[in-house]
């Protein structure tokens, strides 16, 4: 609504949005807008507008609209119309966004963006409007398990047909909601008044993934999957109503083939004397196994298992968009409209792993200060130990809708009012009988020595078999633990905002504006965890055919080695349902292979904003015009979160490294309090240097707030226990969010027609960042049995500590009926199985529970560099950025302790080349990011690093007549693979092979 105060430097563009939204069509006319009718003469700022108007019809056009946005933006902001959005090859907005300097995305496993990063800031910070409104966003956790911490939306679940522009505010406005550090997005959808008469148009694609190539016998997806969107928009009643329509469904069959350790490395100082599963020092057994042993003064790390998974993924997305529009007055505008978008996601993986005990064996190790793996082994005599091959069958459905209203009064020429209110929710949750995530696993009991080469890229498993066996077999095969998972988040905005302005003859003007904000998140989870991992029977009670063989290296031939004759790569495939069934049947117990429906972890967050905000605006006509805009923000913020508290009973040790805690009948919730209030100032400069010149500064204060779990209400512990204790976390609903002050200053030029050059500088000195901190604590005083009488006994009669097998065969056999201790049989590999729980007298279990805190403040500041030219009336142009981050939020590797840094750090780059002339469009687009942190994890707080990834994308079209275009679009056209490290680069976390993409289709405009 803000129209600007000064008139005649603006460019009044979303008349042309619609045109770009429907396709690239030849320039045509446009109807008058709807304020002037024959009784009342077009006013001078309605005379501007007609003769400013750009009809975006092609790439070189759409670029100007988003230079133009740049150029006459209060603040420093970038942006994109439609055209560029529908002309990019991209499948959705998140992988449009990442073309924007300082925008960088996160991808999921199957290659798509998801969520975005801005100038080094997370997407957990990078605030995202609809309309200007604030929008939920739902997250299950990683795979579809567990709660979520995250408020990041996640663009993978929206279409790009409805957009009509994005606009990215890297400065923050007096105006514009809290929540962005990193940036605002502001997501703009069709308006019919702004663009007058009917208008429609209909797209349809083919989409071939030739990642399903790799899978065509384990998750034969179809070879093209259909995409079909569509727009209709008119205006009736001299202009006065509107409705516009628009509409997209898209199936995508993918797959992607990974090698992970999944659950993280143990790291330890060269010189640790301590640790239980630490490598063997001089002198003691199996340091002459070692070559090149890290030193004292280096970090190394011990894999705790290696693992690789063939996953098919289907996909369907459903976006919709209704929009009704009155303008019963020339000065009054009324909006109703309604946004519907649905994902659905199915997943089946079948996967070939090891679990390692930091047992001796044969390691050899780079040099320091951080010392990766080379080869790591460890000595099982052949036939001891499982060989797991385990599946997962996935199903998760994301809804969101909003309703929203808006009424637009030009109460006089110099006043205006607006009123918006908005109802929106965003909603995840299974959509699967087996609910949101189900793992069973299946084990031949074969392994001998087990040895990983890391040395390469993708790590080499080699497996000793048992004399005489030469592979794994179906008849080797049962069932062993499993895990149900039922994961839910909601999250609802109900949000009223009223804003207005008032406009002076000396060309100022005074913004201001008052909004109420209520988010309610609810994130919440059970789990049916059976920890049978020595076997569910004996594999005679398994059907033959329900297994059959394969071979891992046949879905990685990306990576080299994938074809060693020493890699062991031979698994067994299984039909998820089939083998579900047949072991509920087997054990009786359907109900322990189904997720349960009671949450056993429950957060409710009510989250109540009130906000209030001045904008001063005012252009000096000096000899260099100066645009300036000062303005403060106040927020104030309660938050009430309530969180569902299991209560611990005790410790059962089930498997040779795997303890757990008990939990005695669900108890009720815990209430806790907390707010805050903040006055928040901004400043914007743009001094015109020249009439193709101007220089911004841009000065403010905003916040981030916390994530969901930060700030819940309780206290959880960690189901699984190690030997050596134990996790936790708990809330802190009384923390502050972060608070960073932002310093900008650009300089940008432009030269020529669509062409411009820009430099940028930024700085944010952040305060207040949340980081965790870890107290040793005993959560309800529980008994482990690790240290215990029955331990101490197995020790004195022999057992080494570190051998958890002996250490069990001893109690069992010596204590069997004992109290605590229960022998239920013995598993596929002869070794008894049961349970042994700590008992009265035993040593009291210690948990580290991690705990959110306002502790650190540093710096993050960068460069941006731009340049965008047309090479005259040639057709070709270029478009490409460059994007500099630098911080001190980073993650020191010599450090074991406990580090906070900021999530997302790093340089990116576009490269952009294309050709706009008479009916052909070509666009190749290059992005590339370098290396950076993506989160901590894996055995303590370690770093999670991918890798520098770089990815040539592109778009081919052709304007057959004024109603026909046809296209064709490849993603991803290079292969490109995705690695993600620790600490060194041999300690691979994750190895993701994907696939080009190839969509071809057409648009027809009516």
């Amino acid at each position: 609504m803000n129209r600007g105060n000064h008139v005649p430097k603006q460019r009044l563009l979303t008349s042309a949005l619609l045109v770009a939204l429907a396709g690239p069509v030849a320039a045509q006319e446009t109807a008058p807008p709807s304020s002037t009718t024959a009784d009342q003469p077009a006013t001078e700022a309605d005379e501007v507008a007609e003769l400013d108007k750009i009809v975006v019809t092609g790439i070189r056009e759409s670029l100007t609209s988003s230079m133009n946005l740049k150029r006459d933006a209060q603040g420093i902001m970038d942006g994109i119309v439609a055209e560029d959005i529908g002309k990019f090859p991209d499948t959705n907005l998140a992988e449009s966004l990442q073309r924007i300097s300082g925008v960088s995305i996160d991808r999921t496993s199957s290659g798509e963006g998801s969520k975005v990063t801005v100038r080094g800031v997370g997407p957990d910070f990078n605030l995202v409007l609809l309309n200007g409104r604030q929008m939920p966003a739902a997250n299950l956790g990683p795979g579809g398990g567990g709660t979520s911490n995250s408020r990041a939306f996640d663009f993978a679940n929206v279409a790009s047909e409805a957009v009509s522009a994005i606009e990215v505010f890297k400065t923050s406005r007096s105006s514009t909601p809290t929540g962005g550090i990193g940036a605002t997005i502001n997501i703009k959808t069709t308006r019919p008044l702004e663009n007058p008469g009917m208008l429609a148009s209909v797209g349809v694609k083919g989409v071939h993934d030739t990642s399903v190539e790799n899978t065509p016998d384990l998750y034969p997806g179809e070879s093209v999957t259909p995409e079909i969107s569509g727009i209709f928009s008119n205006t009736w009643g001299d202009g006065r109503f509107g409705l516009s329509l628009t509409a997209s469904y898209q199936e995508r069959d993918s797959a992607f083939s990974q090698a992970a350790v999944a659950d993280g490395w143990a790291m330890f100082r060269g010189d640790d004397t301590n640790s239980w599963n630490r490598l063997p020092q001089a002198g003691e057994p199996g340091y002459d196994q070692i070559t090149n042993r890290p030193g004292p003064d280096t970090i190394y790390g011990r894999p705790q298992n290696f693992g690789l998974s063939v996953n098919g993924v289907q996909r369907q997305r459903t976006n919709g968009q209704l929009t009704f529009q009155y303008a019963p007055t020339d000065r009054v505008t009324t909006t109703l409209d309604y946004t519907y978008s649905e994902n659905k996601i199915q997943q089946q993986r079948n996967e070939l792993s090891v679990w390692f005990n930091y047992a001796p064996g044969t390691s050899s190790w780079t040099d320091g200060p951080i010392a990766g793996p080379l080869v790591y082994s460890e000595d099982i005599p052949a036939g001891n130990a499982d060989i797991s091959m385990g599946g997962m069958n996935l199903g998760t459905r994301y809804q969101g809708d909003s309703l929203g209203f808006n009424v637009a009064w030009e109460v006089n020429d110099a006043f205006d009012l607006e009123f918006d209110y908005h109802n929106s929710t965003a909603e995840a949750r299974p959509d699967s009988p087996w609910g949101s995530a189900g793992v069973l696993g299946i084990a031949a009991f074969l392994r001998g020595t087990t040895t990983v080469d890391f040395s390469n890229d993708f790590p080499i498993l080699n497996i000793q078999l048992p004399a005489g066996v030469t592979q794994i077999e179906p008849s080797d095969a049962v069932v062993t633990g499993s895990v149900f998972q039922n994961s839910y988040n909601k999250s609802e905005v109900e949000q009223f905002q009223a804003h207005g302005q008032f406009r002076f003859e000396d060309y100022s003007g005074l913004d201001f504006g008052i909004a109420s904000t209520e988010v309610n998140n609810r994130t919440a989870a059970a789990v049916m965890q059976r920890d049978t991992w020595g076997g569910v029977g004996t594999p005679a009670d398994y059907d033959d055919d329900l297994f059959f063989g394969d071979y891992m290296g046949d879905y990685f031939g990306a990576w080299s080695g994938h074809d060693s004759p020493n890699f062991t790569d031979r698994f067994l495939v299984f039909d998820f349902n089939r083998l579900r069934d047949a072991v509920a049947g087997f054990t009786g117990r359907d109900d322990w292979y189904r997720a349960p429906t009671q949450f056993t972890d429950d957060l409710r967050t009510e989250e109540k904003s009130y906000s209030a905000y001045l904008q001063w605006n005012k252009t000096f006509d000096w000899s260099m015009p100066l645009h300036a805009a000062v303005g403060v923000r106040y927020e104030e913020t309660e938050v009430v979160s309530e969180a569902l508290v299991r209560i611990g009973t005790g410790i059962s040790w089930d498997a040779a490294n795997e303890l757990y805690v008990t939990y005695a009948d669900q108890q009720g919730f815990t209430k806790l309090t907390g707010e805050y209030d903040y006055w928040l100032p901004s400043v914007d400069l743009a001094l015109e240097l020249t009439d193709s010149m101007i220089l911004r500064g841009s000065y403010s204060q905003s916040i981030g707030r916390p994530g969901w779990q930060d700030i819940q209400g309780g206290q959880r512990l960690a189901n699984i226990v190690r030997v050596d204790g134990g996790d936790g976390s708990a809330g802190n609903p009384a923390l502050s969010p972060l608070e960073s002050d932002n310093f900008d200053l650009s300089f940008e030029w432009y030269y020529g027609d669509a062409s411009y050059l820009s430099v940028g500088y930024f700085r944010k000195n952040i305060t207040n960042f949340i980081s965790n901190t870890i107290v040793e604590g005993t959560p309800f005083n529980l008994n482990t049995p690790v240290g215990g009488t029955y331990w101490n006994n197995a020790l004195a009669a022999g057992c080494p500590a570190t051998d958890m097998v002996c250490i069990r065969n001893y109690i069992f056999t010596n204590h069997a009926g004992d109290p605590g201790v229960t022998v239920t049989g013995t598993d596929a590999a002869g070794q008894l199985t049961g349970s042994i729980v700590g008992q009265p007298g035993d040593p009291i279990a210690t948990f580290d529970i991690t705990q959110p805190a306002n502790q650190r403040s540093d710096t993050l500041d960068g460069w941006e560099f731009n340049l965008q030219h047309m090479f005259g009336g040639s057709g070709f142009g270029v478009a490409a950025n460059y994007t500099i981050v630098d911080s001190g939020l980073v993650f020191d590797n010599m450090s074991l302790g406990d580090q906070y840094p900021m999530v997302g750090l790093s340089d990116s780059a576009n490269l952009v080349l294309f050709y706009d002339r008479n009916a052909w469009q070509v666009r190749a687009a290059y992005n590339w990011r370098d290396e950076f942190l993506n989160g901590i994890g894996g055995q303590g707080p370690n770093p999670n690093y991918t890798e520098a990834y770089g990815q040539l994308d592109m778009n081919v079209s052709y304007q057959v007549n004024d109603h026909w275009m046809l296209f064709a679009e490849g993603i991803n056209l290079t292969d490109e693979t995705q690695r993600v490290f620790a600490r060194h680069t041999n300690q691979l976390r994750y190895a993701t092979q994907t696939g080009p993409r190839y969509m071809f289709g057409f648009r027809y405009q009516f």
